[in-house]
């Protein structure tokens, strides 16, 4: 099966990083306000802290989402099994709350649609936002995020991803293209 993994990189600045801040930040503050912030892990930890911090958000929470990786050579399979909730707040914490859920990157869609679906069943009322949108390897036609700063088919490489190394990315540059 062909990769649907776009060829193109994109390499971010904190500068570009600040400019999807202020193109989030209206739209969200013309959503209302909300309650509590839901980090999904790994991602969503930079972007959510610093959404969070701009819109005064104090109740901020964490979910990490594990999807099985053990069903190699069966892509179709592996992108239709169930998530596994490895962290989640109780669902004391959400219900009856507005909830902005945040990562980096809405890529298939999977996990921020999982989280969302969660903290409905929990009785909050969930938003999601990321800072990129790819709607060319979403697997929901009919799902976007509430909320997304750019609209990309790169591959999104942040400021906070580059100095450490990323998937095999030795840190400090691009691994040789030969």
């Amino acid at each position: 099966m062909e990769s649907r993994r776009p060829l193109r990189q994109e390499w971010l600045t904190w500068k570009d990083v600040d400019k999807l801040v202020d193109v989030l930040l209206p739209q969200l503050r013309a959503g209302g306000s909300f309650d509590a912030m839901i980090m999904i892990t790994r991602g969503g930890i930079v972007p959510g802290g610093l959404l969070g911090e701009a819109l005064d958000i104090t109740n901020v929470l964490t979910a990490a989402v594990d999807f099985p990786r053990d069903l190699a050579g069966d892509e179709k399979a592996r992108l239709l099994v169930w998530p596994s909730f490895l962290q989640f707040p109780d669902d004391a914490l959400l219900e009856d709350r507005r909830i902005l859920i945040m990562d980096d990157v809405w890529g298939s869609g999977r996990t921020s649609t999982a989280v969302k679906n969660r903290c409905q069943s929990a009785g909050g009322t969930p938003f999601t936002c990321v800072f990129h949108f790819n709607p060319y390897r979403s697997l929901f036609s009919r799902a976007e995020p509430d909320f997304y700063g750019a609209v990309t088919d790169a591959y999104i490489v942040y400021p906070w991803e580059i100095d450490r190394g990323l998937h095999g990315i030795p840190a400090g540059g691009m691994p040789d293209q030969n």
